[in-house]
């Protein structure tokens, strides 16, 4: 027997046609009469790049400056998704009620989705890609790969269009 969906994670990395996924999402929850909770992954510094920082300024103050902009970042992202929310579904309000919650996060994208999706009992994913390169359609995104490679519940893949379509993020 298939399991039931209840719960969506849908998971966005704001750039421009990646809301275009968002649609799957929503029509994903009222087929299957689903919640929805919205995740966003602000990615960690790789490390040498932390390392020449900190040729410039203690690992303290770096600390507290990454903190103080990371807050600052996390509420301005989630009101972001809000405002977006609402926009895209102003002629259908009754979908807004399908959003559980926005999850706003720090860390490694693939390592963060997987961890969020079990913590927060969602049975599905909706993600969108990014095909880069002149193959772009041959092969997934990395961070898609990632999260594929090691997740145990159904993950819907949307490619995102090319170009400049009537959902993007960038106008927020």
């Amino acid at each position: 027997m298939i399991p039931e969906i209840q719960k969506i994670l849908y998971t966005t990395d704001l750039s421009d046609n990646s809301a275009y996924a968002f649609r799957y999402a929503i029509n994903s929850a009222k087929q299957h009469d689903a919640r929805i909770v919205i995740l966003h992954v602000i990615e960690e510094l790789p490390s040498n790049i932390k390392a020449l920082v900190a040729s410039y300024i203690d690992e303290e103050e770096q600390e507290k400056i990454a903190e103080n902009n990371v807050t600052h970042l996390m509420d301005r992202i989630k009101k972001r998704l809000k405002i977006f929310c609402d926009r895209e579904l102003k002629d259908e309000p009754e979908s807004l009620d399908r959003i559980e919650s926005i999850e706003i996060c720090k860390g490694y994208p693939a390592d963060e989705i997987l961890k969020r999706v079990n913590d927060l009992e969602c049975d599905a994913i909706v993600m969108g890609t990014h095909g880069k390169g002149i193959i772009r359609n041959t092969y997934l995104g990395s961070m898609t790969k990632k999260v594929l490679r090691r997740v145990r519940k159904p993950v819907f893949v949307i490619p995102l269009p090319k170009g400049e379509t009537d959902i993007t993020f960038h106008d927020f």
